[in-house]
């Protein structure tokens, strides 16, 4: 079994962030295959089983998605080796993606919380680009900040990408 888990931030104020590409590439794929996704408050995340697979996202923020990770790990036995963390990535240029195996947390919060709540950096990230802030914003803001019309069609091609992927690792 594997678990696809899309990092982000909860409620519509952070909905279509940068910060909330992974929870955009799951919630693409729910509408894709016409899945049902159900809110566990146990596990503290939204998840659905489909197959042998389990996508999920947080219900809490991105700085303790981690906690909820591990939660879901544990639930179904899954181990780190055959879970994917989809996350936002600043190093490296809108539309872009890019699969990898046991890397650090590359400064990301969410990414160094599922590290510290799986007490191992073995497990696959889905790192999708949201480029360099400019005209010096803060990385904290640029973050949350909505992406531009053109940059929003970059993302929904690189979406569509990654689902199709996805789909081919779940089987």
């Amino acid at each position: 079994m594997k678990l696809f888990f899309g990092l982000g931030n909860p409620g519509t104020k952070y909905e279509n962030t940068r910060h909330n590409l992974g929870q955009m590439v799951i919630n693409k794929l729910i509408t894709n295959y016409k899945l049902r996704i159900t809110n566990s408050l146990k596990l503290k995340s939204k998840t659905v089983k489909e197959k042998n697979n389990i996508f999920a996202i947080s219900t809490d923020y991105m700085n303790l998605s981690g906690f909820s990770v591990q939660k879901v790990a544990a639930f179904y036995k899954i181990s780190p080796e055959n879970i994917y963390i989809i996350h936002d990535d600043l190093d490296l240029p809108v539309g872009e993606w890019k699969l990898q195996f046991d890397r650090g947390p590359a400064g990301h919060n969410g990414v160094i919380s599922t590290i510290e709540n799986l007490g191992t950096q073995a497990f696959w990230r889905i790192r999708v680009g949201i480029g360099h802030p400019e005209n010096n914003i803060p990385v904290e803001d640029y973050v949350l900040l909505p992406f531009s019309k053109e940059e929003k069609q970059k993302i929904d091609e690189v979406t569509d990408k990654i689902v199709e992927e996805i789909n081919l690792l779940g089987h």
